[in-house]
């Protein structure tokens, strides 16, 4: 049976109660029904931007740092890096990737997957930490307090839900485009999966990273 965590309450995922090989991390929210634009709006036809919100993943070493940023691009992503991300969906270790990005979050169950081989992942890693964010949330005007049932969850190999937590609403979060969501840490014989659930007003994960480098 799953343990359902609290904000700052973490739990043990031991290699012998679970199967570590391949570990699913299923993050899920719905959105409400997009406010009107009013009569003008209606009339010109203006359509409400979809809520696309992303998860990314950074692979941090021992101190808690992203070592390798990656290659700038052109078009300024971060490409084969430690961190992985809608436009980097696959980490150079092979152990940790992204399954797709999901730009509604329509539909029951997961709606964006990242999948971590925490047996294989190399040592150097010790943790991964877990973003969500609202893709242009600030020019949208968007926020969370306009998202509910907002999850984390992991998963280990068999199916078994091992950790869940629930991100419940409140002032915090009305102006929120961004959480630091979950943090996966090297824990003995394996890991420990912590609910963080801390709130930025910043829409990108960039802002976020400047805090592990």
């Amino acid at each position: 049976m799953a343990v359902s965590l609290r904000k700052g309450q973490g739990v043990s995922l031991r290699k012998s109660d679970y199967d570590l090989s391949q570990v699913t991390i299923g993050l899920g929210w719905d959105v409400n029904e997009a406010k009107g634009r009013g009569f003008l709006g209606g009339l010109l036809g203006q359509k409400a931007a979809d809520y696309d919100l992303d998860v990314i993943a950074f692979l941090c070493n021992a101190e808690g740092k992203v070592a390798n940023l990656g290659e700038k691009q052109e078009d300024k992503s971060l490409r084969n890096g430690d961190i992985v991300f809608f436009n980097a969906l696959r980490h150079a270790s092979g152990c940790v990737w992204l399954t797709g990005d999901n730009r509604t979050g329509e539909g029951e169950g997961d709606d964006e997957q990242i999948i971590a081989r925490l047996n294989d992942l190399p040592a150097q890693y010790h943790k991964l930490v877990f973003i969500i964010q609202i893709y242009n949330g600030i020019e949208n005007k968007q926020s969370f307090g306009d998202v509910r049932n907002a999850f984390i969850r992991a998963v280990d190999a068999q199916g078994h839900e091992m950790a869940r937590f629930d991100l419940s609403g409140g002032q915090e979060y009305a102006s929120a485009r961004s959480f630091l969501f979950a943090e996966l840490e090297r824990e003995g014989d394996g890991w420990q999966f912590r609910a963080i659930g801390t709130p930025s007003q910043a829409d990108s994960f960039v802002d976020w990273l400047k805090q592990y480098i």
